[in-house]
């Protein structure tokens, strides 16, 4: 694919002169499709792969153009997207039955909401997937609730952002507000005639080497109880504690069920007796290391 070059947006020509020229390619039928991608699998056909890649310009153009306010140059959205549609083609199977356009629709925005997420700001956006949802809906759902003016929004409009794109308030408050700014450099002048910097006025809240090292120490003497006490449960009853308290993505109570034949009640007196039975054996550990007074 590296040797056909694309068409690239210049300062001179502009969007307008972009999009005439990826006009010029012409939209492929479902049978040349399958032929010049069987031809890009099977012999790593590069003129195939550019026909594939040129044939979809106006799908990523168009995709783009949904990304335009985020105050980021569209010469640049689209490359970031032309990147996405050349990793879809390079991994393309003509043989599962989809168009290319389907398939590829996927990398094109991910390639884009990336790109966004990296230059949009300084500070990290998002990492998880409901924060990323958030960041790239937030202006539309505003939108369409009328929420256009300047500042925090109300709480009846937090509230409804919130429930329609799976989040809590604090988030959409937090994101709308840093949407809202803009970056400021810490070592920006707190006056033009001024040599102390923003960063000079800053309160380092960073706990002591000593604080660290005791909680440091007091989380591994905790690690160890629980790995000790883990031992009075039985194979069933630690896999259930595990899969229910211990896992970062618990388990349902009737996926266990299922697992062990038995009802979701029954699952869940075995997970309780399980936990009863740890803590008893974690205060009794605790005790033998005079971790806790005896009393207790």
């Amino acid at each position: 694919m590296a040797g056909n070059t694309l068409p690239t947006m210049t300062p001179d020509g502009g969007l307008s002169r972009y999009l005439q020229e990826i006009r010029k390619f012409p939209m492929l039928e479902p049978q040349q499709e399958y032929m010049l991608a069987k031809r890009w699998v099977e012999h790593e056909d590069a003129d195939a792969a550019h026909q594939l890649v040129t044939s979809h310009l106006r799908l990523v153009a168009k995709i783009a153009m949904g990304y335009r306010g985020y105050g980021l140059p569209i010469s640049e959205i689209i490359s970031e997207g032309n990147v996405g549609l050349m990793q879809a083609v390079k991994r393309f199977d003509p043989e599962k039955g989809f168009r290319l356009a389907t398939y590829a629709m996927w990398w094109i925005r991910a390639a884009i909401q990336e790109y966004i997420l990296r230059s949009w700001s300084l500070v990290k956006i998002g990492t998880t997937a409901a924060q990323k949802k958030l960041f790239f809906n937030l202006r539309k759902v505003k939108g369409q609730i009328q929420a256009i003016e300047e500042g925090d929004l109300h709480p009846d409009q937090v509230k409804t952002i919130a429930t329609k794109l799976s989040v809590t308030e604090d988030e959409v408050i937090s994101m709308n507000r840093r949407m809202s700014g803009s970056d400021s450099s810490l070592n920006s002048p707190l006056r033009a005639d001024s040599e102390g910097e923003w960063q000079d006025f800053l309160v380092n809240e960073d706990e002591d080497q000593e604080t660290l090292l005791g909680e440091r120490e007091e989380l591994e003497q905790r690690r160890a109880l629980l790995v000790k006490a883990m031992g009075v449960l039985n194979e069933r009853e630690k896999h259930i504690l595990i899969e229910r308290r211990l896992k970062e993505d618990p388990s349902t109570l009737e996926d266990l069920a299922q697992v062990y034949g038995v009802s979701r009640e029954r699952v869940r007196q075995i997970e309780v007796r399980a936990f009863e039975k740890l803590q008893k054996a974690m205060r009794e550990a605790a005790r033998a290391q005079h971790l806790i007074p005896a009393g207790d």
